[in-house]
């Protein structure tokens, strides 16, 4: 236009000449490094973020435990400005369950992979969860045992390929997947049970409303949050590609919302 300068071309075949700079450090106060060792596209740092930005928000960071499972998160508990226990495969729940029957003050909650879980552990969780243990549950769900190869867990979806299905998940030779957070918001004792995923910004807001739900009624029940989380290593796909994979394979079985709330609110999407 007439009497107006003309903007000035960025040219971006080349790093600018003035070098990088930091404008912010964005890692979350509760986490004590932010890098981690974890495969690039990773959902799991994600989900722990949600995490931990929950407790501080909620002022428990000097009255909180995370117990952590084995699995690719255990990575992130000694990298976390709370206390932090070390259960053994699958056990996380009651240890976390030993922990607040003896502080019942503090605010409990554990951290596992679908492997650690729904595979090594799944009578240890949905025991918690009968007895109405007033911990709160989080379970990192990409379908794989990640931290062991890739190989198949029970969460699995039917056709994924994995270390161990290499044609996808059969039905007839390796059972249907296990919808754990349909089962537990089934159980009594379970006050709060929800399914998210870090596949998209809007699916992080969402999660993160649930961890702070779930948390905020630890003290009624037992609650539960799974969230579904990307692994491009172990599904075989390019890291650009795993937050597509998720939305269209494993949403599409394990469908996001909220089955259990106090509150009454309630309901899935998929």
């Amino acid at each position: 236009m007439t009497g107006r300068k003309a903007l000035p071309i960025v040219p971006t075949d080349a790093p600018p000449a003035c070098g990088a700079k930091l404008v912010h450090d964005f890692t979350p106060d509760l986490v004590d490094i932010g890098a981690h060792q974890l495969c690039p596209g990773c959902g799991e740092p994600v989900a722990m973020r949600a995490v931990v930005e929950a407790v501080a928000e909620l002022g428990r960071t000097a009255s909180c435990v995370a117990v952590f499972g084995i699995g690719c998160s255990t990575a992130f508990s000694n990298n976390l400005d709370i206390e932090v226990v070390q259960a053994l495969h699958g056990r996380a729940p009651s240890v976390a369950t030993g922990v607040k029957r003896s502080q019942p003050d503090l605010t409990v909650l554990t951290v596992q992979g679908d492997g650690d879980m729904a595979d090594e552990g799944l009578q240890e969780v949905l025991h918690a969860a009968a007895r109405g243990e007033r911990i709160t549950c989080f379970m990192l769900n990409n379908g794989v045992f990640g931290e062991t190869g890739g190989h198949m867990t029970a969460t699995t979806v039917l056709g994924q390929r994995t270390k161990n299905t290499l044609e996808g998940r059969d039905s007839a030779r390796h059972g249907h997947p296990i919808r754990l957070a349909n089962l537990i918001a089934q159980m009594e004792g379970a006050v709060y049970v929800a399914r998210g995923a870090v596949d998209t910004a809007v699916n992080v807001h969402r999660t993160k409303r649930m961890v702070l739900r779930a948390l905020r009624a630890q003290e009624s029940g037992f609650t539960f949050v799974e969230i579904l989380t990307m692994c491009p290593t172990g599904w075989f796909v390019e890291t650009t590609q795993a937050p597509v994979y998720l939305a269209e394979h494993h949403a599409a079985v394990h469908s996001m919302g909220v089955l259990k709330d106090p509150a009454g609110r309630k309901g899935v999407r998929g």
